[in-house]
């Protein structure tokens, strides 16, 4: 029997819902005063703040990876820390560590920029295993422990990494209890012709990205109203057929024979919260089944592990994470 909506139409939006949508027009005329195109990855990086998640993006150098993340912590009034992630990378340059302080002659903890509220990693499969998982415990609790003792992070805190692709020279593979913790994987592509005709002509004009206050970018809204709008999610309702469809999607990776590990649990959980918050930030007050599926490649292709027959026909995650969102009925 096919799964369908109840009849009666949804309530509309609440208020936190409305204060949502107002934050992503705003923020994101901000932020396109220094980036040009690369909507859609503004609005799912947008998304993954208001449903508190991390957000992993790659692609090749050069695509306004760390720009975006730059204007966007700018036109959200937040503090803003970078890690140039590199091979010699330590876990203590991100975590921080004791240092010994003659005058009071005891140790003093110097903390790492670990502690802010959006924290870029760039390039951060240029370290090895050992230091990227330095931010485990951070991006799963919000908390480190140091020294025997456990410091909170910021409520706000939230970890835009960006990667080359696996295949370059000198990175390393992100280990999978580490990928699984990224709500969101946005893939970064190269900008259409017309869009990389007005990148040239925004920098003749004196565009420099290292300074976005000429820019223009200002903060359009307030940490605590960002805070605030993740209440959003609460407003936001979903019908049990979508619901429904959720778990069929996750369950459905795990069914593929073509895959060798499918997603667990946690995906399911954070494709839901996703979806929520992109109805919000688009105005409404109820989740689409086409929510589901816009956000389907970017909250599951990074957690799933392909068998060696799909890696053989030279298939790709997202090429067979295609196939069985093709194969899961949407409910009408």
């Amino acid at each position: 029997m096919n799964d369908t909506l109840s009849a009666p139409s949804p309530a509309p939006a609440g208020n936190a819902v409305q204060a949502a949508h107002a934050i992503r027009e705003a923020v994101l005329s901000e932020v396109r005063k220094a980036v040009v195109g690369q909507d859609e990855a503004l609005e799912l990086m947008l998304c993954g703040l208001i449903a508190g998640g991390h957000i992993l993006l790659e692609g090749v150098p050069g695509v306004a990876k760390t720009l975006m993340a730059k204007a966007l912590s700018r036109s959200i009034g937040a503090e803003f820390k970078r890690i140039q992630f590199t091979p010699d990378l330590m876990p203590a340059d991100i975590l921080g560590t004791s240092v010994f302080d003659l005058k009071t002659q005891g140790f003093t903890l110097v903390r790492g920029p670990i502690f802010t509220d959006l924290l870029l990693a760039d390039e951060i499969n240029r370290a090895p295993a050992k230091t990227q998982s330095a931010l485990l415990e951070a991006m799963q609790e919000r908390s480190v422990s140091m020294e025997g003792r456990v410091l909170p992070l910021s409520p706000l805190f939230t970890v835009f990494a960006t990667q080359n692709p696996v295949e370059s020279e000198g990175t390393y593979p992100l280990p999978e209890a580490q990928l699984d913790r990224f709500l969101l994987k946005i893939e970064v592509g190269y900008p259409a012709p017309e869009e990389e005709d007005a990148i040239l002509a925004s920098v003749h004009r004196g565009f420099d990205s290292g300074d976005l206050q000429r820019a223009g970018v200002n903060a359009a809204v307030t940490k605590d109203g960002l805070l605030a709008a993740r209440g959003a999610l609460n407003e936001v309702t979903v019908e049990p057929p979508v619901l429904a469809y959720v778990r069929k999607l996750v369950a459905a990776t795990r069914a593929s024979s073509r895959i060798r590990l499918g997603a667990g649990p946690r995906a399911g959980v954070h494709l839901l919260l996703a979806a929520k918050a992109l109805a919000a930030l688009r105005g409404r007050g109820f989740v689409t089944p086409d929510d589901v599926r816009f956000l389907a490649a970017p909250v599951l292709k990074h957690r799933l592990l392909l068998s060696p027959d799909a890696e053989l026909d030279g298939a790709t995650p997202t090429d067979v994470l295609r196939e069985v969102v093709r194969g899961v009925e949407v409910p009408r």
